[in-house]
């Protein structure tokens, strides 16, 4: 007899073992696929040039919108010359084609080989130079010999070409034609917003920037993740808050879009995440808000203590995307950054060297899932209060395990842990964090403790 029930608890181990290996390898594909999917997404927008203004962004947002399945996303389009608090809205920029005529009649620096070739926002420019004159409008990298650095001049008007200092190095005496056919006109900003409907009128804010060109963890990794993390949150049968998604050209697009709606946001935001640099395998960086202290630091800094202990983090000084619009004096929504490996703290970044080969799969989905857990989390945030006085009787309910496995006591430790500190003051992630475990990792536990009646939502 006690054979058949050795031999009965070692096939139920070998069928769980099962079960458990079964669901590792699907979750393994659905991971990989996902990866491959947004890889893929990078790699047909990679191509196109894109700036605050213009058709690139136009028809990169088109392309997230269609590919994604995203239908709501609406873009807005805010005229040349609208005042954004102290700004206002400059001429929209689009080019065609750029090139330099070398002496010997061989092309250089051709906008269609990289668009990051010419100085972006460059007027139009068709006339013969000399060397001279040619080296005051080109710029290059001598310690980055390979790369064509990414310059900008959105706010003063110039014509400029960047080339590898390499290529650079090996320019002759002569006279060069340069070619910029480009246009600077009265035209408008665009800018995306998703607005996902949830049981409250409370939202959780995420916003990233397509306004780059052929850049791809700089620019590519933010909004194909944000619009895949857009695409899940649309498949979800139920969403406890709303939210509120952007994808904005950087810096004049969050300033636009505040000057538009900061009122509403300040009064419905509870958290919020600025989404930038999130693909490649290398690192994770978190960014807090002005203070620290907000709802969306803590829920950041839970996923990466527990998922990614050796995430790096910055301080607010060390800003230089969106948070700094949305962390200003007057505006002060909780809002933080989760990345990878942090803009700037990259040697490829603002270069050529940040193409497709620099972001992978397998970092796309990893920015992914952090920002992720980071929602699930703060969807599963609530108030909850004890229902008995002192511990409560397991055994009678169901929530004893009858059989010991290496698992079942550190179930139950967390369990009790869990309830003593439900005294209704406390939300269930600031009691996660009190008993140093994952909120993911006390889902089932919170979820057997309500069916029992065991607990009740305070909030």
């Amino acid at each position: 007899m006690r054979r058949q029930l050795k031999n009965s608890a070692t096939q139920n181990v070998d069928l769980e073992e099962s079960i458990h290996i079964n669901k590792t390898d699907n979750r393994n594909n659905l991971e990989e696929n996902l990866g491959n999917e947004m890889h893929d997404l990078c790699r047909k927008l990679f191509p196109i040039c894109r700036s605050i203004t213009g058709d690139g962004f136009r028809k990169s947002l088109n392309i997230i919108k269609e590919d994604l399945g995203l239908e709501n996303l609406k873009a807005f389009e805010v005229p040349t010359g609208t005042k954004c608090f102290d700004w206002e809205i400059p001429k929209e920029w689009n080019i065609q084609d750029a090139y330099i005529i070398a002496p010997d009649g061989s092309k250089i620096c051709d906008f269609k080989v990289s668009n990051l070739h010419v100085l972006n926002y460059s007027i139009p420019i068709d006339k013969e130079v000399s060397l001279e004159a040619l080296q005051k409008h080109l710029y290059s990298l001598p310690d980055q010999p390979t790369a064509i650095p990414y310059i900008t001049s959105y706010y003063k008007e110039r014509w400029g070409f960047c080339i590898s200092q390499k290529q650079r190095n090996q320019l002759i005496d002569g006279q060069y034609r340069v070619y910029i056919d480009s246009e600077l006109k009265e035209g408008s900003l665009t800018y995306g917003e998703l607005i996902i409907p949830g049981e409250t009128e409370e939202e959780i804010f995420i916003s990233t920037y397509l306004c780059h060109p052929s850049m791809a963890n700089n620019e590519l990794s933010g909004p194909v993740v944000t619009g895949s993390i857009a695409k899940w949150l649309l498949s979800l049968a139920s969403r406890k808050y709303t939210y509120r998604i952007i994808i904005i050209p950087e810096t004049i697009g969050s300033i636009t879009y505040l000057s538009r709606n900061y009122k509403e946001m300040k009064a419905n935001i509870i958290a919020g995440f600025n989404v930038s640099c999130i693909g490649d395998d290398r690192a994770y960086s978190y960014l807090p808000s002005k203070e620290g202290n907000t709802l969306a630091d803590s829920v950041a800094t839970h996923v990466l203590k527990h998922s990614h202990p050796d995430y790096v983090e910055y301080s607010f000084l060390d800003r230089q995307s969106d948070e700094r619009q949305y962390c200003s004096s007057g505006i002060d929504l909780p809002v933080c950054s989760v990345m990878r490996t942090k803009y700037g703290r990259y040697p490829e970044y603002h270069t050529s060297l940040d193409n497709l080969e620099l972001i992978t799969p397998s970092g796309l989905f990893g920015g992914y899932k952090v920002l992720k857990q980071a929602i699930e989390c703060l969807e599963a945030n609530e108030t909850l209060q004890s229902t008995v006085l002192c511990e409560p009787q397991l055994g009678k309910r169901g929530l004893y395990p009858t059989i010991s496995t290496k698992d079942s006591s550190a179930i139950v430790k967390n369990m009790m842990n869990f309830l003593v500190y439900c005294d209704g003051t406390l939300t269930n992630l600031e009691i996660a964090e009190k008993i140093n475990v994952p909120l993911w990792e006390l889902e089932e536990i919170i979820t057997n403790l309500k069916q029992a009646n065991l607990l009740r939502v305070i909030k």
